[in-house]
């Protein structure tokens, strides 16, 4: 916590404490490091560029984990499962999302509670995008 102008006390919110967009934009960076070279998972993204995606994936975590609200300001409700329902989300998609964004988080070196936090937040997360068990 830190103290106000006013002397109370004021929440630092998650996204502060993990160092702000900064540490979201490296996280997000080294996982489409990872998704550009995977043969399941590129094909998920129609842009040639992931940069749209990045960005678009870096003001969803920004805005849930505290920091600005530019994702709903410029896409309204997340409605995660909307979004990739076009998308066939099996375990192995699921998986190799995991595995992308676990080596990313790795290259954080957060704390052990932020880490800890942070990885379970993304691993419910994929768990509740999958939307079908077909191969």
């Amino acid at each position: 916590m830190r103290s106000s102008e006013h002397g109370e006390a004021a929440l630092v919110s998650f996204y502060e404490q993990v160092g702000g967009r900064a540490t979201f934009e490296r996280l997000v960076t080294e996982f489409y490091r990872g998704v550009a070279d995977d043969p399941v998972m590129k094909p998920m993204y129609p842009e040639d560029d992931l940069g749209p995606a990045a960005e678009r994936l870096t003001q969803f975590l920004e805005q849930y984990w505290g920091g600005p609200g530019t994702y709903s300001e410029r896409r309204g409700h997340p409605r995660l499962r909307m979004r990739h329902v076009a998308f066939k989300v099996n375990p192995d998609a699921r998986d190799r999302w995991l595995g992308h964004m676990r080596a990313a988080l790795d290259t954080l070196e957060l704390s052990p509670l932020h880490e800890a936090t942070l990885w379970d937040y993304l691993q419910r997360a994929a768990h509740s995008l999958v939307n079908t068990f077909e191969e």
